[in-house]
């Protein structure tokens, strides 16, 4: 036998191939709807710096002998409203986008592929599914945040948690990440057909909302794109649907704290649009790849109620793409050149 042969013979090569594995992540939910899970839950979600930009001690003291002992129990509320015989919505909808984008890549004739979900905050954390794609031996790896507009909080904060993965790692494997999406063509289409479809079924509103989540002011001042990139994304659906810019009004959503958010706040909009006599909406949030907290609950119950409450008569929320068969083929879309 050749000294070549010898070489290329090794059966240490079998720990490696040339398979490519796709790391799905998302947000997070609390393991169960309870003030002890979501103690935990919190616990990390408010730790991450990227999410409070306040000096460590002092916010820490605020987490710990403040918000971690009055804000778990009223959270868990929420969430036991929209809990499922599945679980958390968020999880469930990411494992469903997970299996039929598995599916999707391998019809496409990439059969050497390994799509795993992970979350950035709870289970499966970013760490588990990082560690499930380096057993299987892949040399390279996509890292997919579901977050159609980069920001930091979200998209920043999930390359902080692969990284720091990565750096206990002896050997790195070739790694892309995708930091957004907010105007691939595939997902601008994904949100205007489910715009479209609504419109056919229920009419067209006064007022079409878009509704992001919301972020400090102080981050955009500090050059955080995402708020340019949300009025992006709904200039795009707007042309693509051939809708009058007069109709829609983009919002955001989610504000906590005492500092200044993008504005126009969602909440305050509706309550509102009724007294300028706008009293038929509908509402929809591109920010979000999946029903959540924050649509489910937020958009669908709280936010209705405030706007019948001042007077809206007609009030739909439009849901998240989730796992569309046009959603799916986007996310294909966006991952391909990775491939």
């Amino acid at each position: 036998m050749s000294r070549f042969s010898a070489i290329t013979d090794n059966p240490h090569d079998e720990r490696f191939n040339q398979k490519t594995g796709i790391l799905l992540t998302n947000l997070g939910s609390p393991d169960a709807p309870t003030a002890s899970a979501l103690r935990t839950y919190l616990r990390e979600f408010l730790s991450d710096p990227r999410i409070v930009e306040i000096p460590r001690l002092i916010w820490m003291i605020i987490l710990h002998g403040i918000i971690l002992r009055v804000r778990p129990k009223r959270s868990a509320k929420l969430y036991e409203s929209i809990w499922t015989e599945n679980g958390s919505p968020l999880t469930h909808i990411t494992s469903l986008q997970r299996d039929k984008l598995d599916a999707f890549i391998k019809s496409q004739g990439y059969t050497d592929t390994e799509v795993v979900m992970a979350m950035r905050y709870g289970n499966p954390s970013i760490e588990a599914g990082l560690e499930q794609l380096r057993d299987k031996g892949l040399t390279r790896i996509v890292i997919m945040p579901l977050y159609p507009q980069y920001s930091s909080p979200t998209t920043g904060s999930t390359f902080d948690a692969v990284s720091k993965v990565l750096r206990k790692w002896r050997w790195v494997p070739e790694l892309h990440f995708i930091n957004g999406y907010h105007k691939n063509e595939s997902y601008i289409e994904s949100l205007a057909n489910s715009i479209s479809e609504d419109l056919q079924t229920h009419g067209t509103p006064q007022k079409l909302v878009f509704s992001y989540h919301g972020m400090p002011k102080r981050f955009l001042e500090s050059g955080d794109p995402y708020y340019c990139l949300c009025m992006q994304t709904t200039r795009l659906v707007v042309e693509k649907l051939g809708l009058n810019k007069d109709l829609v009004i983009s919002t955001f959503q989610s504000r906590f704290g005492k500092a200044e958010w993008l504005k126009p706040y969602t909440d305050a909009t509706l309550e509102a649009l009724p007294s300028e006599g706008i009293k038929d909406i509908a509402i929809i949030s591109p920010a979000f790849s999946a029903d959540c907290l924050e649509t489910l609950e937020e958009l669908e119950s709280e936010n209705r109620e405030i706007f019948e409450h001042a007077g809206g008569e007609k009030y739909r929320y439009i849901a998240a793409l989730n796992d569309r068969d046009d959603h799916i083929n986007a996310i294909f879309d966006v991952i391909k050149p990775m491939l």
